[in-house]
């Protein structure tokens, strides 16, 4: 069993919550409460924007040159990783390589929690070398503490290894945020219910994520105008929306635009 790592002072993420007896409020109360919670997020994650700014133009040469990036957590913060990394395929239309969700305890804590997984130190950095990690790739770990050792571990082995780091935490000047090149802090205060980082924690990992590799995507290519070109074409939904895209930049019909489209395989390939 791996030693518990304590920080010198009590983690803001683990301080109590700023509302008391909740059993004993009416659910206007508590859906009212949390919601005011929740509205302090956005702007501490507007607070990181230098910071994020600052990741994102450290990694996007990396990845036009072909590096890859990779989200690694434990709990939420990993299931949050996987979320998003899964979504850029389909929304982008690139390879599930370019970035890449690890969590520990592997793919079943997607949906069970795996006792110990987080407290595994030198686990992390094995589930990443099953990916063959270069120099040129990245490392993204996001943990609401700053002290999984899962997470701060494969960091520092990454570091060492030659790869960029970077870190979401909900804490300042932690062990993971010791071990990234580029620390994000989205400070956002004591949990609604204390120590439950699966809300305003991860509400916040869940907005940067979001901003990271969007603005990736875009700045890789795969967005024209404000719109998805380059999705894949995988339900009802999506051919609709890309006949639809055809039609308003070419002006025609919606069954011609619907034909371009099954044609080419693409918005992006219509439109050429």
């Amino acid at each position: 069993m791996n030693k518990v790592r304590r920080c010198s002072s009590r983690s803001i993420t683990e301080q109590p919550s700023r509302y008391d007896h909740l059993e004993k409020m009416e659910v206007s109360e508590l859906l009212q409460h949390i919601n005011e919670e929740d509205c302090l997020v956005a702007e501490r994650v507007k607070q990181a924007i230098p910071q994020i700014q600052a990741f994102v133009e450290a990694v996007e040469p990396r990845m036009q040159k072909g590096g890859r990036l990779f989200y690694i957590g434990a709990g939420t913060s990993g299931r949050l990783g996987v979320l998003d990394a899964s979504e850029l395929p389909p929304t982008f239309g690139v390879p599930s390589t370019w970035v890449m969700g690890i969590i520990a305890g592997g793919d079943q804590a997607l949906r069970h929690s795996v006792e110990h997984a987080e407290d595994m130190a030198e686990q992390g950095w094995k589930d990443l070398m099953a990916y063959q990690p270069t120099p040129q790739d990245t490392v993204l770990g996001i943990a609401a503490s700053g002290t999984t050792p899962y997470v701060v571990d494969t960091l520092r082995m990454a570091r060492q290894f030659g790869m960029l780091t970077g870190c979401i935490t909900s804490n300042p000047d932690t062990p993971l945020a010791q071990e990234a090149d580029y620390p994000i802090e989205t400070i956002v205060g004591p949990e609604f219910v204390t120590g439950s980082s699966r809300m305003k924690s991860g509400t916040a990992q869940k907005m940067v994520l979001n901003m990271i590799s969007t603005t990736l995507m875009i700045r890789m290519g795969r967005v024209k105008g404000n719109r998805m070109v380059n999705m894949k074409l995988m339900n009802a939904k999506l051919v609709d929306r890309g006949t639809r895209m055809l039609q308003e930049s070419l002006g025609i019909d919606y069954d011609d635009a619907l034909q371009r489209l099954l044609n080419a395989g693409s918005v992006v390939s219509a439109l050429k």
